[in-house]
């Protein structure tokens, strides 16, 4: 027993000791590894071939004492370290990045400008300054510079398509002539550019999908509204502000008004996003400039409006948010869902709609069409737009389901003056 009980102490006591040193071994390789990281982050892929060829060359010289081998180590270690002089030192800069204007619409100029401040004490040298934009990389050579002395830059931003472009960070660059060490200083953080899609001013009558069903009752029976349909024996959990008192007197039991349901003007964009849909890059755009022109034109009339995509849904409190969130709707590759399931899954958190709009490209059905139109109950009224660039516009009737294509952004206002 005492054997066994021995025998069991040795063998956790073992591990414990295995514990304790990889613990302290991982304490003190903590500051180490944070001293060490900022000398290993400016080394680049030269500099390391260097300087494992460095080392590979001093071990063989001396091991077989070539004289050969030890002149290139040397000479590699002297390169290493002459380099190294370049990333020395401090500077201090206050960099501004700006953006005029902040907001574009495709195709219009956008310019951008970056200053440099010397705020040090001490005479800066001349440096490298690198501007990531969009897929790009501005690259501005700053002169030496005095203290309290600036400096700025222009550059252009491309807007050739509908994007959010990121101008940034700024990053200071300091090296060497061969590439050797890279050391890197970030100033700014990102800012963004928002190029909007092309967008077309509608007349509000032809925005106005929904006005003429303000008002209007449907069958649905509410508990709370103005259209009254009738009377009912009152139910544990009904508002006492809807008993009918003078009918309760002349029947001995409460009674509670009924009331049909009074349509408010609601409408739901549903965009696809489903590149399935689509015949070009071009079509796609021409969607979503459709989409954005409906939207904030029924934004500006103060109408309850939702738009949605596959992946997200838009911000519709004002028209300028929405044309924001229209800069990040991106083609769906790979979709694999039918459109009914696209209508359901955009729509899962949303109020029925009085009229909802499909959009789409000119690759979408009327059997599509049809599907998502069958999934809102009667009293919505469902309107597709199809986009097909360069076809003349026409309406095409499916099921009684009216089908408009849109060939350019021109026809968007007689299209919708049609619809509506």
């Amino acid at each position: 027993m005492t054997n066994a009980a021995t025998e069991l102490f040795g063998t956790d006591a073992k591990p414990t000791r295995l514990a304790s040193v990889r613990r302290a071994l991982a304490t003190a390789a903590r500051p180490v590894a944070s001293a060490a990281t900022p000398v290993v982050r400016v080394v680049t892929t030269t500099g390391w071939l260097v300087l494992v060829a460095a080392v590979v060359f001093l071990v063989v010289g001396l091991l077989f004492s070539w004289s050969e081998f030890l002149a290139i180590a040397f000479a590699a270690i002297g390169a290493l370290a002459v380099a190294l002089i370049s990333v020395l030192g401090r500077t201090s800069f206050r960099v501004d990045v700006t953006l005029s204007p902040t907001r574009v619409v495709v195709g219009e100029r956008a310019i951008g400008r970056v200053e440099i401040t010397n705020v040090g004490t001490r005479r800066t040298s001349a440096t490298r300054l690198e501007l990531p934009v969009g897929e790009g990389l501005a690259v501005f050579a700053i002169p030496g510079l005095s203290p309290d002395a600036a400096t700025d830059e222009l550059f252009a931003v491309p807007t050739h398509r509908r994007a959010v472009i990121d101008a940034g960070p700024a990053v200071t660059v300091r090296g060497d002539q061969v590439g050797l060490f890279r050391r890197t200083v970030r100033w700014t953080d990102p800012i963004e550019l928002f190029v909007h899609p092309v967008t077309t001013r509608l007349q509000p009558s032809a925005a106005g999908l929904v006005r003429d069903l303000e008002g209007q009752t449907t069958q649905k029976i509410t508990n709370s509204d103005i259209a009254f349909h009738a009377l009912r024996e009152y139910v544990v959990g009904d508002d006492v502000r809807h008993v009918h008192w003078r009918s309760s007197a002349r029947t001995g039991q409460l009674m509670v008004r009924q009331f049909e349901e009074t349509r408010r003007s609601q409408l739901t964009i549903l965009h696809t996003s489903d590149e399935r849909y689509f015949a070009s890059a071009d079509e796609f755009e021409l969607a979503v400039s459709v989409t954005a022109s409906v939207a904030t034109q029924v934004i500006r009339e103060a109408t309850a409006i939702d738009v949605v995509t596959e992946d997200r849904r838009l911000r519709t409190h004002t028209a300028g948010a929405l044309l924001d969130d229209s800069c990040r709707i991106e083609v769906l590759r790979d979709g694999a869902g039918t459109p009914r399931d696209f209508a359901r899954d955009a729509t899962a958190m949303l109020p029925v709609p009085s009229v909802a709009v499909i959009v789409a490209g000119s690759r979408m059905t009327a059997t599509d069409f049809r599907a998502i139109e069958k999934f809102f109950p009667s009293e919505t009224r469902v309107i597709a737009l199809r986009v097909a660039a360069g076809e003349n516009p026409q309406v095409k009737i499916a099921g009684g389901l009216q089908i408009f294509t849109v060939g350019t952004l021109r026809d968007l206002p007689r299209v919708l003056a049609r619809a509506s």
